[in-house]
């Protein structure tokens, strides 16, 4: 639901006042600290990722210790399942919090869909308001 024009007007007062105060504080909440974080994350699962690989070799190479190998492998799978849902929530540089969302590629289409979806809900409750008289 967007905001109304004095919302807006309000909103936009309360930035302009936070950023007047202290600026610095600012513009550590302007988005950066998420796409950092979100970044920060992926490396970290990459790391993990070779560190699942590095398991993987050593239960293969010592005889009878097979289950390395399998801890390497599930090291692996959960690192790469934690570097792919990270990609895919990080904020476009430029984007802002909260916009069209992260999303791209094939999942895009969704977003619009649900999009619509509840455009069509909204422009139904207002509809009904109005034929109530309210």
């Amino acid at each position: 639901m967007p905001l109304s024009e004095h919302e807006q007007r309000m909103l936009e007062q309360m930035e302009r006042a936070l950023y007047a105060e202290d600026p610095k504080f600012a513009t550590a909440l302007e988005g950066s600290g998420l796409r950092t974080y979100t970044r920060r994350r992926v490396y970290q699962a990459v790391a993990g990722f070779l560190v699942g690989i590095a398991l993987l070799m050593t239960g293969v190479m010592i005889p009878g210790q097979y289950w390395i190998s399998v801890v390497g492998f599930l090291v692996m799978l959960g690192c790469a399942a934690l570097a792919v849902t990270g990609w895919r929530k990080a904020p476009r540089p430029g984007a802002q919090p909260g916009a069209a969302g992260p999303l791209g590629g094939p999942g895009r289409g969704q977003v619009r869909q649900r999009r619509t979806v509840m455009d069509r809900i909204e422009q139904r409750w207002q509809r009904r308001r109005d034929e109530q008289g309210h």
